[in-house]
């Protein structure tokens, strides 16, 4: 509730038909939470039975210490002009505006079904096509070692979770991380800009149009097309990593 003035504000800044109407007007309902950002439904009432929308996306804390927040608003802009996400409407300090997507978030398991799996599958080998400016080099392993970097420096107030933490060799890791990259390098993979986190959370279905879309472009960067196909598959074990889901899911196929 403390931000819903500035939230209003925002929209009335950036939303150029909305810049006279009185805040009463306004809505604002909360879509969902996640760790890395918090997504918002602003509306506005428009006649007695129809409304228009946008999405406010607000930055979790802390997170621009494994985003990369100027690479994701490079790249959206394009994204946005092949199809893919919502339209951007604009760029706040901890967050950005866009149009609203009038559609359902898919679960793991709306991913296995033969219909939806083949759109995906299309979807994202149209994302794969879109160039976007820049340096090409793939980042999958400057940001698995900041990752790596950034973990092995952590504190916990809760001492048996600090004592946990502490049988961890992050040396053991970093040797099988660097002896993973070694091998990867041999196969000359192809080089795509990837989305990098194709959970079911960023896959969104229309019903009524049959129209899927990609959202959340965070982790979007040039990366091994192979990683991005098989880290999607990865998602099919769904939160609580059940590995028997993918199996039976190949088993099906």
């Amino acid at each position: 509730p403390e931000m819903t003035p500035r939230i209003i504000d925002l929209c009335k800044e950036l939303v150029k038909e909305w810049s006279s109407l009185d805040s009463s007007c306004f809505s604002i309902s909360t879509v969902s939470g996640g760790i890395t950002n918090m997504l918002l439904k602003v509306s506005v009432k428009e006649g007695s039975d129809s409304e228009s929308s946008v999405t406010v996306r607000l930055y979790g804390p802390n997170t621009d210490l494994v985003i990369d927040r100027e690479r994701e608003l490079q790249a959206i802009p394009y994204l946005s002009a092949a199809g893919f996400g919502a339209r951007l409407l604009g760029v706040f300090e901890n967050g950005v505006v866009s149009s609203f997507i009038h559609a359902r978030t898919l679960s793991p398991s709306d991913m296995k079904e033969p219909r939806i799996a083949a759109e995906i599958a299309k979807q994202l080998q149209k994302f794969h096509q879109v160039d976007i400016p820049g340096s090409k080099e793939p980042q999958l392993w400057n940001d698995v070692f900041k990752f790596l970097k950034k973990a092995s420096v952590l504190k916990f107030e809760d001492n048996e979770k600090q004592k946990r933490y502490e049988m961890i060799s992050f040396r053991e890791i970093q040797d099988e991380v660097k002896e993973l990259k070694d091998l990867s390098d041999l196969l000359h993979a192809p080089v795509v800009f990837a989305h990098n986190d194709l959970l079911s959370g960023n896959l969104m279905l229309n019903d009524l149009e049959e129209k899927l879309y990609f959202i959340d472009f965070e982790y979007g960067s040039y990366s091994y097309r192979g990683f991005d196909i098989a880290n999607h598959f990865n998602e099919y074990a769904g939160f609580e990593c059940d590995y028997n889901l993918y199996v039976l899911f190949l088993l099906v196929e």
